[in-house]
């Protein structure tokens, strides 16, 4: 099933004649501040935000569970339920929001202020697990946010590399349910145990996906494809999983998941904090930023993976970086630039000291 944005596409603007570079980069970057801030969220109500409580019944959720699995050079396999079979078995899904169908009623990967998007694993997640993976970044005792989540797999790599915590935080209670909590339940277990001989054999000699000119391990959407579903994924007992009492579950709107966080006693402040393919809307940067605000620790990181720009969305990574230096509180830094098609780019923000003023 494909699927695509619903969203008009906004004309290309040009350079004018006799305006040098310079010139014309802060006319872009006054014309960005400009834009977010006149900027008002969909007419949808804002979605109140609640934590999720662990599964009570985890065989249920890992149930005829489809998995795939991907690998990244040093990094631990990730697990995650197949996006293939899991469009396929929409319909039997619990989904009280409804973005199941009406996702598939729309064709569409995102419906503003409705489904943003989670159901699906963005190209940039995978930018910024191989950037971790150069880095070598283990999380050993650390307080992570994976803000945005979806499937959660920047947060499962966290865990599963020694952090102290990880808080998973996703728009829809359908998708922290349906797809972030079942895939952690799948990681929380030794790679090797509940696999099956043709898990092992399957996972040993992957599928070589290219993208963009990227070699990444992965099973099990080849085989969908073809009428031949990968071997099902067995549940496991979480009473004997101690990384699963590491993690808690969040859905709503950033900002009431703000207000239901700084509640807490004491308020939880994050050493790193992930997000990714998230600055597609400009409505939505004033929420996120306060968001990074208020929770990042003071000698915090927060790791953003984004295209240059979302076609039909109005987003991107230039105009985030105008709002982000017009607000004074984060200097950002490129890790990582795409040079290939759609410019794709892994950013770092943290908290500005004196010397950056």
């Amino acid at each position: 099933m494909s699927f695509c944005f619903n969203f008009d596409v906004p004309a290309q603007t040009t350079n004018p004649e006799g305006v040098d570079g310079s010139e014309l980069q802060n006319r872009k970057k006054d014309n960005a501040a400009k834009s977010t801030e006149g900027n008002t969220k969909p007419a949808e109500p804002v979605k109140e935000a609640k934590e999720h409580p662990p599964l009570s019944d985890p065989e249920f959720a890992l149930m005829d569970a489809v998995a795939e699995t991907v690998t990244i050079g040093t990094l631990p396999p990730l697990h995650f339920l197949n996006e293939t079979v899991f469009e396929r078995t929409a319909s039997e899904r619990e989904d009280r929001e409804e973005i199941l169908s009406r996702t598939a009623e729309q064709r569409s990967d995102l419906i503003s202020g409705v489904y943003e998007g989670g159901l699906k694993v963005w190209e940039c997640t995978y930018d910024l697990l191989e950037l971790i993976e150069k880095d070598g970044e283990t999380f050993g005792g650390k307080a992570v946010l994976d803000l945005g989540c979806g499937a959660g797999l920047l947060g499962i790599l966290a865990l599963k590399r020694g952090a102290r915590q990880v808080h998973f935080q996703d728009y829809n209670s359908t998708v922290i349910e349906q797809l972030t909590v079942p895939n952690v339940i799948l990681n929380c277990q030794e790679d090797d145990e509940g696999d099956s001989e043709d898990d092992k054999e399957g996972r040993s000699k992957g599928k070589i996906q290219e993208e963009d000119g990227r070699k990444m391990k992965a099973k099990g959407t080849q085989e969908v494809k073809d009428g031949n579903p990968p071997p099902k994924k067995r549940a496991i007992d979480l009473s004997q999983q101690p990384l699963l009492a590491k993690c808690r579950f969040f859905s709503g709107d950033w900002s009431t998941f703000l207000a239901l966080v700084k509640k807490e006693d004491p308020q939880p402040k994050y050493d790193i904090i992930f997000t990714s393919e998230t600055i597609y809307n400009t409505a939505y940067y004033p929420a996120l930023h306060e968001t990074l605000h208020m929770l990042l620790a003071p000698r915090g990181l927060v790791y953003l993976a984004t295209k240059s720009h979302y076609f039909g969305v109005g987003g991107g990574l230039h105009l985030f970086e105008a709002f982000v230096e017009q607000r004074g509180i984060f200097s950002l830094d490129h890790l990582w630039d795409g040079e290939e098609g759609l410019q794709r780019h892994v950013v770092v923000l943290r908290f500005k000291t004196a010397k950056d003023t």
